[in-house]
């Protein structure tokens, strides 16, 4: 009751930047309640606590925005919710790369174990892709699995791709942790620079790297799971197919149109540009 009522969901959705510390909080407090209460599982009882604190959040963002479908004032009114989701995301990322970077090596593998694990995986699939277009292909393909997963939770269980999303936002952030001790201990040996400097270099050097592609991800994923949410909610508000209904799928359908596009050109990106930036 205390962390879902900080922010009313009318005050995000016009002051989205405040999901961004607010979503700080709520992973950070995952982090911890996940680790003293399953030490041995902590990797995934964080991201359920996270999760647990984001779903009273997301289901009244979801009921906000069905009741926007039925609004005239503007044309697309979901254009608010890409930054709310942006800030949200952004602030999970801050969260679990901030503490993946200043926890000791000892407490990586319980916090941060199946996280690693899965890069590890993505990377395996990743290295026998060395052609652009199989790449590209093994990228969009897996992106847009994501998507489904996004849609389906959504549908069935409201705002239960919220769970992929935090997961996601999990994963990415110890790609950049991990990322980012190995570059702090090498700017160490290396250069004179003062420690502080030293740590923000090689978080910043890893936010460009993976967030250039992963925060178009993360949109066309939040977008996703927005249309499998709006669905369920209007399954159950409205009499099926009366104009209601059929006004509420057409705006899903267009959400998923728009998350597939966003979806593109973030493997794009992530083809092109995001190899680009040195981070080793």
């Amino acid at each position: 009751m205390v962390l879902e009522s900080i922010i009313p969901i009318k005050t995000a959705e016009k002051q989205p930047i405040e999901m961004l510390p607010l979503a700080f909080l709520y992973a950070s407090i995952g982090i911890f309640i996940g680790y003293w209460i399953f030490p041995n599982y902590a990797s995934l009882s964080s991201v359920f606590f996270t999760v647990l604190a984001l779903v009273p959040l997301m289901v009244s963002f979801i009921k906000f925005e069905e009741k926007d479908v039925f609004k005239k004032q503007e044309k697309w009114h979901h254009k608010k919710a890409i930054p709310f989701f942006c800030f949200m995301f952004l602030g999970l990322v801050f969260a679990y790369s901030f503490w993946f970077i200043v926890f000791p090596s000892s407490l990586i593998g319980s916090v941060f174990g199946i996280q690693l694990n899965t890069i590890n995986q993505i990377n395996s699939q990743v290295t026998g892709n060395s052609a652009a277009v199989s790449f590209f292909s093994a990228i969009l393909s897996n992106n847009l699995k994501v998507l489904i997963f996004c849609l389906l939770f959504s549908f069935i269980y409201g705002a239960g791709a919220i769970f992929i999303l935090v997961w996601n936002a999990s994963v990415v952030s110890a790609a950049i942790g991990n990322g980012a001790r190995a570059l702090i201990s090498k700017l160490v040996e290396t250069t004179n620079l003062p420690g502080i400097a030293v740590y923000f270099s090689a978080f910043s050097l890893g936010l460009l790297r993976y967030m250039s592609h992963g925060i178009f991800e993360m949109i066309g994923y939040f977008l996703g799971g927005l249309a499998g949410g709006l669905i369920s909610v209007a399954i159950l508000r409205h009499e099926f197919m009366d104009n209601n209904f059929k006004k509420v799928m057409l705006d899903s359908l267009t959400l998923t149109l728009f998350s597939i596009a966003v979806l593109i050109l973030a493997a794009v990106i992530e083809v092109t540009f995001s190899p680009l930036i040195p981070f080793k």
